[in-house]
C-alpha cells in the first residue's frame, strides 16, 4: 500500500480506529484528558479560517433546526417519561444538548456548508446556555438546588472558550496575519486529525465512566443507551429532512445529530441523577459511527 492509499484508508476510518483504540486504552486515557478544550479550540480555529463575518446570518435554516431541537426534547421527553423517568431524561439531554463544537468540520469534509453550520453551532449554545438552568431544573429528579447565575456562568465558561473565541482568533488572523490565515485555510485536513485524537479520548472517557457503574444498573443504562441511538438516527433523519428543503441536506443533518456530548455529560452529572450521564456518553458512539459511515460512502462516492 503506498502513501496516498494508507493516507485514504486512514482517512475514511479514522473514527472507527479512535473509537476502538479509546475503548483499549481506556484506562490510562485519563493522562490525555486535560488535552481535549485545547484540541477543540486548534480545530475551530482552523475551521473558522474559511467563514467570513459577514457571512454569519441567522436565516430560516437555523431557526428551523433551533425549533427542532427545542420543542423535540420534550416532546420525546413526554412520550418516555410514563415508561421510564431516567430513560425520558437521558433522551431529552441527548436532544437538549447543543450543536457539536467540532460539528462544522466533519460538515466540511462531507460538503456541506461551514457558514451555515457554524452559524447555527453558535445559535444553539448560546440558546442552551440560557435556557439550561429552566429547562433541567424541570426534569430534575436529584435533589440538588442549582443557583441559576452558578448554572448560567458555569455553561457559559465551557461554551465561550471553545466556541467564540476561535472565531476571534481567525478574524484576528485574518486582518493581521493574511499569510498564516491563508496558509491554515488552504489546510483545512489538519482539523480532521486533531478530531480524530479528540474523540479517542472522549471515546476513553465514556467507556472508564460505564466501568464504574453497577451490574444492577445494567437494564436502566441498556435502556438509555437504546433511547440515545433511536434520538441520534431520528435527528439525523429529521436534521436531513429539514435542511433538504432549506438547501443543504448535510449541514441540516449535522446541525441536529452531531452534539456537543462532553457538555451533555457534565450537565447530567451536575444537575441530574449521574445514570442519566449514560445516555450522552452512548451517544458518542452513535454519532461517531453514523459519520464514519458518511465519511466511507464520501470516499467511495469520489472513487
Amino acid at each position: 500500500m503506498n502513501e496516498f492509499h494508507l493516507r485514504k484508508f486512514l482517512k475514511t476510518w479514522m473514527l472507527p480506529i479512535s473509537m476502538i483504540g479509546g475503548i483499549i486504552f481506556h484506562d490510562t486515557i485519563g493522562y490525555l484528558e486535560f488535552l481535549t478544550p485545547y484540541l477543540i479550540f486548534l480545530m475551530l480555529t482552523i475551521t473558522y479560517t474559511r467563514v467570513r463575518t459577514s457571512d454569519f446570518r441567522i436565516t430560516q435554516f437555523q431557526w428551523s433546526l433551533l425549533a427542532v431541537q427545542m420543542l423535540g426534547c420534550w416532546i420525546v421527553y413526554s412520550i418516555l417519561f410514563p415508561l421510564n423517568r431516567h430513560v425520558a431524561t437521558a433522551a431529552f439531554i441527548c436532544i437538549f444538548m447543543p450543536t457539536a463544537t467540532a460539528a462544522p468540520v466533519i460538515t466540511g469534509m462531507l460538503g456541506g456548508s461551514v457558514t451555515k453550520l457554524a452559524t447555527y453551532s453558535l445559535l444553539s449554545n448560546i440558546t442552551v446556555a440560557l435556557t439550561a438552568p429552566a429547562f433541567l431544573s424541570i426534569v430534575n429528579d436529584s435533589g440538588r438546588n442549582i443557583p441559576f447565575t452558578e448554572s448560567f456562568f458555569t455553561i457559559c465558561s465551557q461554551i465561550v472558550p471553545l466556541l467564540i473565541m476561535p472565531l476571534v482568533v481567525a478574524i484576528i488572523m485574518r486582518h493581521s496575519l493574511p499569510r498564516l490565515h491563508n496558509a491554515i485555510a488552504n489546510h483545512q485536513s489538519i482539523s480532521f486529525w486533531l478530531w480524530a485524537v479528540a474523540l479517542f479520548i472522549v471515546m476513553g472517557r465514556a467507556v472508564s465512566f460505564m466501568i464504574k457503574q453497577p451490574l444492577g444498573e445494567l437494564p436502566a443504562m441498556t435502556g438509555m443507551a437504546i433511547a440515545s441511538l433511536a434520538v441520534c438516527c431520528l435527528q439525523f433523519f429529521i436534521g436531513r429532512k429539514v435542511g433538504a428543503r432549506l438547501g443543504d441536506r448535510i449541514s441540516g443533518a449535522q446541525g441536529l445529530g452531531q452534539k456537543n456530548t462532553i457538555l451533555g455529560i457534565w450537565m447530567a452529572l451536575t444537575y441530574l441523577d449521574p445514570i442519566v450521564s449514560i445516555g450522552p456518553a452512548a451517544y458518542i458512539v452513535w454519532q461517531n459511527t453514523i459519520n464514519s459511515y458518511q465519511l466511507y460512502r464520501k470516499s467511495k462516492y469520489k472513487q
